[in-house]
């Protein structure tokens, strides 16, 4: 389970701010089911970062969501920065964040886009790993495919794919209208 987070700091509190971000992940690490939090800073855009964490399953996610420990960091960060909670529901979130004026690209785009990704590795694997596996049980050829596949989309080909063809995904001069909950982002006060 995944959810970003967008902060928008205080003018000459990014400092402050980014030991807070350090000290909240190191809290965050000792809560069951913690898979890792990626930290970005929105380019051009001085004094926004967001906050990427990934937590193994929705309930444990949820606590550590509703923790005292987290609840006590929150208010540390009163007069730095304030935050913004966004759900996340499919691959738009490899194209755009949640919260931007860039609303997610026309989904027919997302869909070459992926296709194009996807296309060359599934090719790769067929000749590679396909042959090596023919004795395996279907179950665990399947789940081999997945296994393989998603990460090296999400951490290489996706935000490679995604900067390369960002003129194309997102033409000069179009309007963005504000990300809507069915295009993926359902955006919630912090406190909430």
């Amino acid at each position: 389970m995944t959810v970003v987070f967008t902060w928008d700091v205080v003018p000459g509190r990014e400092a402050d701010f980014e030991r807070w971000a350090s000290g909240l992940t190191q809290a965050a690490t000792r809560f069951p089911g913690h898979m890792g939090a990626t930290w970005l800073r929105a380019e051009g855009v001085r004094n926004r970062y967001y906050t990427v964490l990934t937590f193994a399953d929705h309930p444990r996610l949820d606590r550590w969501l509703a923790s005292d420990e987290r609840a006590r960091w929150i208010e540390r960060l009163r007069g730095v920065a304030e935050g913004r909670r966004h759900r996340t529901t499919g691959l738009e979130t490899w194209f755009s964040l949640p919260g931007e004026g860039e609303a997610a690209p026309p989904r027919w785009k997302m869909v070459v886009v992926t296709f194009c990704a996807v296309y060359p590795i599934s090719l790769l694997l067929q000749v590679t790993v396909v042959p090596q596996t023919q004795t395996w049980p279907l179950a665990l050829r399947a789940m081999l495919f997945p296994l393989l596949v998603v990460p090296v989309l999400t951490y290489a080909v996706m935000p490679l794919l995604s900067r390369l063809l960002r003129r194309w995904l997102y033409p000069v001069g179009r309007a963005f209208p504000p990300a809507r909950p069915d295009r993926g982002g359902v955006d919630e006060p912090e406190g909430s």
